[in-house]
């Protein structure tokens, strides 16, 4: 299994810490995000390699961190050839620049490099190898103000998906979904063709998802923890108040 770590974003809102440096290199406890993210998943023996698809404002960053990694499995990093926020290829079209790039044609977890969480996604993993269709996470989101920021899945007994909504104005369900994804090989085909044909938003993985799961059978596994997105300075500070690290009992 491959392992696409999407971190070509810019950060803006974190401006001035990335205004000049990339966020998933941010550290949180004394460790950088991206090393948290990989730590993980290197530490559950399901990843051969790690594809981390950078921007060229920021690549000589991520070649830096590079050269002082010692995981098990093989790092790549990637230059998308983008420079600025304006002209970013969107997170869609970074998964199919990595697909291509690295002739990826094996089932692949793509996880976003600026979200942590306090539970291991070995659990995820597990999960998809269970099911070998593609699947996504889904947790409880009480709140209506959030619903209508994210993407919204409505399931049926099965976990699997019925329907799924990006930003919808009126949310099918509280089920809310983080960006975690495993793609079956079959489904990690389809991104380009997607892409291609423009059948979703190449911005959101979650509207990608959305129009998969018209073609092809999904499932939602429910988090077992807590994640954190850090969008903002606010966020960012938070999680180096708060964070405690990964559970993987």
């Amino acid at each position: 299994m491959k392992c696409v770590v999407l971190a070509a974003g810019y950060a803006t809102r974190l401006y001035p810490l990335t205004e000049n440096f990339p966020k998933p290199l941010l550290k949180v406890q004394e460790k950088t995000i991206l090393d948290w993210i990989i730590e993980d998943l290197d530490a559950t023996g399901f990843i051969d390699e790690f594809v981390v698809v950078s921007n060229r404002k920021f690549y000589n960053h991520f070649a830096a961190w590079l050269e002082k990694c010692n995981y098990r499995a093989k790092v790549t990093v990637l230059d998308d050839g983008t420079e600025d926020n304006e002209h970013r290829l969107g997170a869609v079209r970074d998964i199919a620049f990595a697909i291509e790039h690295c002739s990826i044609d094996e089932p692949t977890i793509v996880v976003a490099g600026d979200n942590l969480t306090d539970f291991s996604l070995k659990g995820f993993v597990e999960y998809y190898n269970a099911k070998k269709y593609t699947c996504i996470m889904r947790h409880f989101e009480p709140s209506m103000e959030r619903l209508r920021r994210t993407g919204v899945i409505r399931i049926d007994d099965m976990d699997k998906v019925l329907e799924m909504q990006e930003k919808p104005a009126e949310p099918v369900s509280n089920w809310a979904v983080p960006p975690f994804y495993v793609y079956s090989a079959e489904d990690l085909a389809r991104i380009s063709k997607a892409v291609d044909e423009g059948l979703c938003n190449v911005d959101a993985p979650g509207d990608f998802i959305a129009w998969l799961s018209t073609q092809s059978d999904v499932y939602a596994y429910l988090m077992p923890g807590s994640r954190y997105d850090i969008g903002n300075l606010q966020s960012y500070e938070e999680i180096c108040r708060e964070y405690r690290g990964i559970n993987r009992v």
